[in-house]
């Protein structure tokens, strides 16, 4: 729990420590319970995914309040640098911001516009700030703490991003540098083809360049234990497991599975 002058963020101090932070994608679940879901299977942060998903914000609201109240970091995917969602969200709960598809310096410090207060940023102070449970604070104490807590990742996800990866890697209040596989991978006229070298080279320029500028490495979408264990291995300390859908769908195919080979067997 937060205190009338700290907010400390779990995953950053994780990350700073050297440690692995692990996020659960967020796109089905509509209620709190999936942050003690995350953090019970053994999840720092989460992942909630508004670029691909349809979540509104009250909704959003208590899924973070959820994430704060059993200790893991409630992070959002935004849809853009551009996204004027972003102060909203990190004044009721939200603890980091996820800005997809960067792919020039400008447009990384646009993000960081968007979720650092001045002089960095142009985020809005307002007051009654979640994080702090609402106790009555002074700006120049909420700033500091809030300014200090906020986690600003910025995805690569294009060719482009990662041409551009230095000057990108350079722009003050960025925290993380997070590979989206993926769209990489589509980018570069192969999608699904994790391991590809071409797709492996790019990766392997990000995380160097991250970790050359001092910011933390992540990577997301390449769900292969090998290949992950290798990013960690270069440097990538924030890395997510999966969504809950995919964690639901194979839990229950293989459940399902079971059970029919099962009966099948009693039928002979």
């Amino acid at each position: 729990m937060a205190t009338p002058s700290t907010a400390e963020n779990p995953v950053k101090t994780m990350m700073r420590a050297g440690k692995v932070a692990l996020g659960m994608n967020v796109r089905l679940a509509r209620s709190g319970d999936i942050a003690r879901i995350a953090k019970s299977s053994g999840h720092d942060f989460i992942f909630i995914d508004i670029q691909h998903s349809l979540f509104n914000l009250e909704t959003i609201g208590h899924i973070a309040q959820a994430a704060l109240g059993c200790g893991i970091a409630p992070l959002v995917r935004v849809r853009s640098c551009d996204d004027p969602d972003t102060s909203v969200l990190l004044d009721n709960g939200v603890t980091g911001i996820v800005f997809p598809d960067i792919s020039t310096a400008e447009e990384a410090r646009r993000a960081v516009s968007r979720a650092k207060f001045p002089p960095i940023g142009r985020r809005s102070v307002s007051g009654g700030y979640a994080i702090f449970d609402y106790r009555p604070m002074s700006t120049a104490e909420a700033v500091p703490a809030l300014q200090e807590n906020t986690l600003v990742v910025c995805m690569i996800e294009t060719r482009a991003g990662v041409e551009n990866i230095e000057a990108i890697a350079a722009v003050e209040g960025i925290d993380v540098i997070h590979i989206g596989a993926n769209d990489l991978l589509t980018a570069l006229g192969k999608p699904g083809q994790f391991g590809d070298p071409e797709g492996a080279a790019a990766i392997e320029k990000v995380i160097a360049s991250a970790v050359r500028h001092g910011k933390i490495a992540g990577v997301g979408g390449d769900r292969n234990l090998a290949r992950q264990m290798e990013y960690i291995r270069r440097g990538a300390r924030f890395i997510t497991t999966n969504s809950e859908i995919a964690f639901i769908m194979t839990e229950a195919t293989r459940v399902t599975t079971e059970l029919r080979r099962a009966l099948q067997s009693a039928d002979k």
